[in-house]
Formats: structure tokens, sequence, C-alpha cells
């Protein structure tokens, strides 16, 4: 993960870039501090964003992460959580199959309630009055989630919250785009451009147009 990292992020600084996201939990846990080590431009994951929110909505300090396996087994929330506010109690469940759900956009409404209530039943008798979606896929189960683990629990979405932080280094550094006009996205993937279209465009809502594929020769043979 931490070479993937470091070649993703040597090719993105070939484009003069301002400031790097690590928009991906696990990559945060397992690379930010290593990358933030090597390079002078500000890089951010999205994990502290999130805490540092959930420590702001919570009441009783009693907070729930969903994640992958490797976020989870990594316990990078947990031991930010902690480390900000001794005070946390911190109820993790890894629900690997929430990935999945996401990406193919299923839609079977059933069989998506059944997948939430086998992973999050394990939080409803911890008392939690916060939830953090500790993977950027996750906003997208927002509602089955909200289902079932009830309206009253906060859910933190991370990604928005980076979101916020991004805004904030990008005005503080002096470095915020100041032109009227409206900025343009441009997507490098090394996945299959018409399935990321797809899966894209339903992730942010907006139809999805430049992509452009990246051959694995492009990144070099860069080791950590």
């Amino acid at each position: 993960i931490k070479g993937f990292s470091l070649q993703n992020s040597l090719f993105l600084l070939k484009f003069n870039v301002k400031l790097i996201v690590i928009a991906c939990n696990t990559a945060s846990a397992v690379a930010l501090d290593y990358l933030k080590s090597l390079f002078k431009v500000p890089i951010i994951g999205v994990i502290e964003p999130g805490v540092v929110n959930a420590l702001n909505k919570s009441k009783t300090k009693r907070i729930g992460v969903i994640g992958t396996y490797s976020t989870i087994n990594k316990d990078a929330y947990g031991r930010l959580l902690k480390e900000k506010d001794q005070s946390a109690e911190i109820f993790s469940v890894p629900c690997p199959l929430f990935v999945p759900i996401a990406e193919e956009g299923i839609a079977d409404e059933k069989f998506v309630d059944l997948i939430v209530e086998k992973y999050l039943s394990q939080l409803k008798d911890k008392d939690i009055d916060t939830l953090i979606l500790g993977c950027t896929h996750y906003p997208i189960l927002k509602k089955p989630i909200k289902k079932f683990i009830g309206e009253n629990i906060e859910l933190v979405d991370s990604a928005e919250e980076t979101a916020k932080v991004v805004e904030r280094i990008l005005s503080v550094n002096s470095i915020k785009n100041r032109e009227k006009v409206k900025g343009k996205t441009n997507f490098f993937i090394s996945d299959i451009p018409y399935r990321f279209r797809e899966m894209g465009s339903r992730f942010l809502g907006r139809e999805i147009s430049k992509v452009t594929a990246v051959h694995q020769d492009v990144f070099g043979n860069y080791h950590t």
C-alpha cells in the first residue's frame, strides 16, 4: 500500500499540484506519515478530519467505527480518537461487503438491509451516539445504515470533513484559486475506464467524462 501510494503521489506531482488528498482510509492509515516525510506539498488523509468531527458531535464519547478489514485491524481511528480524547470509548466493526455493494450499485433493498443488519447489529447494544463511516465507499449506503442504526445516531462522513479541511488549508496557505472561472476535474485510473465512469457517476451524483487510463509503466518502479 505504501508503494502504490508513493507511485500515485509521484505521478500527481508531475502536474504541479498544490495539495494531495489520500482519499482512502486504508492508505491514510498506512502511508500518510510516510508520504508527509518525503514531500513538501501539503498531504492530508481522511482519518483525522473524521475523528475531529466525531469528537465534536458526540455527547457521550461512545463512538462506533465501521470500515474495511485493513482499516479496522490497523485501528487508525481508535488510536487517534483515544489520542485526542482519552475518555472516548470506541467500538469498531469491519464491514467488508459494503465496498462491493457500493461499487456494483446493488439496488436490492432487502439484500442491502440484511447485510447492513449483519454487521451493524454488533453495535446495537453499545449505546453509541456517533458512527464514523470509515471508508470512502460507505456514504453511498447512508440511507440503509441510518435506517438500521437509528435516526438519533450521528453519522460522520470523513470525505465531507476532509473537503472542509482542504478548503481551510488552501485559504490559510494563500494558495486557493481566486479565479472566477469554474475549475475542471481530470480522473486518472488504473482500472477499466467505462466501469469507473459508471461507478464514479453514481458516487458523485453527476456524469463523469474526462477519464484517462494510466498504464502501470507510467508510474515507474518506485519502492519504499
